[in-house]
C-alpha cells in the first residue's frame, strides 16, 4: 500500500524492539521500513526474521540509524538515554515522528530532546498503555480533590532486569498528583526510606520501587488520610500493549507540526494533560 507509513525500530534486538517489530508488521496502515543495532551486535547484518528466529522478512538489521531514517516516516525507540538522544538529533535531520518509550532520562538529555522537538515530532511517554494515561488523568484529579489532608504514595513493581527506579510511569504518576496539588514535585518527593527517618513530611509524594520475577509493570497510587485510604492501580499482563500504543502515536503524529507531545495527546485528554514530566 502506497500510503502506508514507514516506521523504523530501534534496538531490534530487545524484548520491546521485538515487541515493536511485531505490532508494526501486524498493522495494515503501517509498512518496517527498517531496523537498528548497535555496532558489532550478533543481529547486525543478518535479516531480521532469520535473527528473530523466523522465516527471511527481506530487512536486513543495520548499524546506521541515519540510513533506515532517511527512508522512514517515524521511528519507535525504546533504547537507553544516551542512545536516544543520538536517535533524536538524527530523527531531526530527517524530520521524522520520533516515538520516545525510553525511560531514566536525565534533565540535560530533556533538553537535547526538547533542541530536537524544534524541527520533529517527539512523542515521550513514562508509558503507552492506554489504561495508565486514564490512570495519570485520574490520579490528577484525585489529588486536587483531597488536597494535603491525604497522604499520596506511588507504588511500582517490574522485573528483576529493570535498571531505572523509580520507573518512568510512576514519575508520571508523581508529576500528575503535583499537578493536582501545584506543587513541583521535585521539591515534594521522597524516594526512599531506611532507618530512622523520623515522621512523613507533609504534602510530599512518596515512592516505592518493587523488582523481581518477570512482571510486566504493575502501578498504584496510594491516597491515605484519617480513616481511609483509595487506590486507584494499573496491572500490565501484556507488553504488546505498550508496542500497540507507540504503534498508534507513530501514526497520530504524521502531519503534525513539530514539537513535544504525549500520550495524553494522541488520545485526545490534552484539557487534562500534566505536561511531560521532567527528573
Amino acid at each position: 500500500m502506497d500510503n502506508q507509513v514507514g516506521i523504523a525500530v530501534t534496538g531490534a534486538s530487545g524484548r520491546m524492539g521485538q515487541m515493536l517489530i511485531r505490532a508494526v508488521l501486524d498493522e495494515p496502515n503501517a509498512k518496517l521500513t527498517g531496523v537498528t543495532e548497535r555496532p558489532g551486535h550478533a543481529w547486525t547484518g543478518r535479516d531480521l526474521g532469520e535473527a528473530m528466529g523466523g522465516a527471511p522478512l527481506g530487512v536486513t538489521v543495520s548499524d546506521d540509524p541515519l540510513e533506515v531514517f532517511a527512508r522512514s516516516h517515524a521511528v519507535l525507540d525504546f533504547t537507553s538515554p544516551a542512545a536516544t538522544v543520538f536517535h533524536a538529533e538524527l530523527a531531526a535531520q530527517a524530520r521524522l515522528t520520533h516515538v520516545v518509550g525510553t525511560t531514566g532520562l536525565e534533565r540535560e538529555d530533556l533538553e537535547k530532546l526538547a533542541a530536537a522537538a524544534r524541527h520533529a515530532v517527539i512523542v515521550r511517554a513514562g508509558n503507552m498503555s492506554l489504561g495508565v494515561n486514564l490512570l495519570t488523568v485520574l490520579t490528577r484529579r484525585v489529588a486536587e480533590a483531597l488536597g494535603t489532608d491525604f497522604d499520596i504514595e506511588v507504588v511500582e513493581m517490574h522485573h528483576r532486569h529493570k535498571v531505572d527506579a523509580p520507573s518512568g510511569t510512576a514519575l508520571m504518576l508523581g508529576e500528575a498528583a503535583a499537578a493536582g496539588r501545584r506543587i513541583n514535585l521535585a521539591d515534594h518527593s521522597e524516594r526512599g526510606r531506611d532507618g530512622v527517618t523520623g515522621a512523613r513530611a507533609e504534602g510530599a509524594i512518596g515512592f516505592a520501587s518493587l523488582r523481581g520475577g518477570d512482571v510486566i509493570g504493575e502501578h498504584e497510587v496510594i491516597f491515605a488520610g484519617m480513616g481511609e485510604r483509595i487506590s486507584l492501580k494499573h496491572v500490565a499482563t501484556d507488553r504488546m500493549l505498550f508496542a500497540r500504543g507507540a504503534l498508534r502515536a507513530a501514526l497520530w503524529g504524521q502531519n503534525r507540526a513539530p514539537g513535544q507531545y504525549s500520550m495524553l495527546d494522541v488520545l485526545g485528554l490534552n484539557e487534562e494533560a500534566v505536561g511531560i514530566p521532567d527528573r
